[in-house]
């Protein structure tokens, strides 16, 4: 059996930063044309407002890193365009935290992550044949809305820090609670 791999804590100390937006994306639904916007109303348990999985369980917002999609370019080929991604907010540097459980900020909006967002057979449709391969690793997150509030292009990107064991426990956290909404009505959406 392989031994898990360690997951790297950020210091208490500090917070990652010095990533901003720099782009904006929504569609209203399933295989319509993202949007680009100049911002969004980021709705706490909800999603962004306008936004095909506004009011899912936990799948509220996506974030990817222009520095990562520029490296799939490379080994794709050819440029990705950010829309044909499919995901919500772009943010200009680095990589995207995706611990489980782990917190960012964009603005005020506090996010939490839920999983990574792996990419999907739709990007070879819609970027060319072999994007979803060479966008595999960096695709970027999808996270949940903790606390909401409008996002803007402009608005820096922070990532807080934690300790494993605190993104682990928020994730269950946060597992339990999708779990109880979607008994009570929730729309689920894949």
């Amino acid at each position: 059996m392989a031994a898990t791999p360690a997951i790297p804590a950020i210091p208490a100390d500090r917070a990652v930063s010095g990533a901003v937006v720099t782009a904006i994306h929504v569609a209203p639904g399933r295989r319509l044309p993202m949007r680009a916007v100049g911002s969004v109303a980021a709705e706490a348990g909800v999603g962004l407002v306008g936004d095909r999985y506004h009011g899912s369980r936990h799948r509220h917002v996506t974030v990817q890193s222009a520095a990562r999609l520029a490296e799939a370019a490379d080994r794709l080929g050819a440029p990705v365009p950010l829309p044909g991604t499919r995901r919500n907010i772009t943010v200009d540097t680095g990589d995207v935290v995706s611990v489980p459980g782990a917190q960012a900020r964009i603005g005020p909006v506090l996010l939490e992550v839920v999983r990574v967002a792996a990419p999907c057979r739709i990007l070879d449709d819609e970027v060319g044949p072999g994007a979803a391969a060479a966008l595999h690793a960096r695709a970027g997150t999808v996270f949940r809305i903790v606390e909401g509030g409008d996002i803007a292009v402009g608005d820096a990107y922070v990532e807080l820090p934690f300790t494993p064991e605190e993104a682990a426990a928020r994730a269950t956290r946060s597992r339990e609670a999708a779990s109880i909404r979607a008994g009570a009505g929730a729309r689920r959406l894949p």
